[in-house]
């Protein structure tokens, strides 16, 4: 689960900075110089392959919460009482460290 949380993290701040980015190339547009103008395409080329990438990367982290999901679903499914209590259990284990403020 942190794992899924570390790569949703990851994801945002990599949206973050394609956005940032894009700013700052309409920020710089009017900036004259042949110097300029070629780094603004590699930077555009740039983003256009992370955004490709973060699409990609998206994608297979709902596949993957699609599949848990389903995994999670069938265990009820076949053992309900286990399923029962382990969520007692964690209900009872969030009750006492809620309790404790």
């Amino acid at each position: 689960m942190e794992t899924e949380v570390t790569r949703e993290k990851l994801i945002s701040d990599f949206k973050a900075l394609v956005t940032d980015s894009e700013e700052l190339l309409k920020t710089t547009a009017n900036q004259a110089g042949e110097k300029a103008s070629a780094a603004r395409a590699r930077i555009e080329q740039s983003l256009q392959e992370a955004k490709k990438t973060v699409s990609d990367a998206e994608g297979i982290l709902i596949d993957k919460t699609k599949e848990m999901a389903k995994a999670a679903d069938d265990y009820v499914r076949q053992n309900p009482w286990n399923a029962v209590g382990i969520a007692t259990g964690i209900g009872l284990v969030l009750g006492l460290l809620l309790r404790r403020d």
